[in-house]
């Protein structure tokens, strides 16, 4: 390994925001969770989370870029396990959902610890998630479709909270702890 890809790895790991997730709920196809994770590492995500019922995480793509690598993805066996893991760890959950009392996704502080629910595309989020949910967010769609592709909602709402967080001075100083950052590093630097 070059001494510029190390640094390359430990300024990427140093942006790591370990307080701002996803949490997928059965979104089963491979593009979509692929271009999810892309959008994760892209602003500083450093585990994604999933609930697949149905068995297993669908295998990654071309669409990941690689960042299947870079970061990690815990599968839960339910929503109310993955709910549980979340809120011990201090995370507001908000939920996607084609409500009208939905509130608009830039409504939402994404500089508190934060997961975004999203559900598969043709469902959505189930009611027993929504139902656990701190709050159900929306995109506001002006056009004559009702929603995003899940991948697209996704980075939508992930780019919003990379916003507030470079504005509130988030990305500026490592938000690890120095021993999980030395041991993401090293798993990194195997890769």
């Amino acid at each position: 390994m070059t001494e510029a890809r190390r640094k390359r790895l430990e300024e990427v790991l140093s942006r790591r925001q370990p307080d701002l997730t996803v949490l997928l709920e059965n979104v089963h196809k491979p593009h979509n969770l692929s271009a999810i994770l892309r959008s994760c590492d892209a602003v500083g995500v450093l585990e994604a989370h999933a609930v697949n019922p149905t068995g297993g995480v669908p295998t990654f793509n071309e669409t990941s870029g690689g960042s299947h690598k870079w970061v990690y993805l815990r599968v839960h066996p339910s929503i109310q396990e993955a709910y549980a893991h979340l809120r011990a760890r201090g995370f507001r959950v908000y939920a996607t959902a084609l409500r009208e009392d939905a509130l608009d996704y830039r409504q939402v502080d994404y500089t508190r610890p934060t997961a975004i629910l999203l559900g598969a595309e043709k469902w959505g989020v189930s009611e027993e998630a929504l139902a656990l949910a701190d709050g159900a967010i929306r995109i506001p769609m002006l056009g004559m479709v009702q929603s995003l592709n899940v991948s697209v909602a996704a980075a939508v709402i992930l780019f919003e909270a990379q916003r507030q967080r470079l504005q509130a001075g988030l990305y500026q100083e490592p938000r690890l702890e120095p021993e999980l950052y030395q041991k993401v590093l090293e798993d990194w630097l195997r890769k």
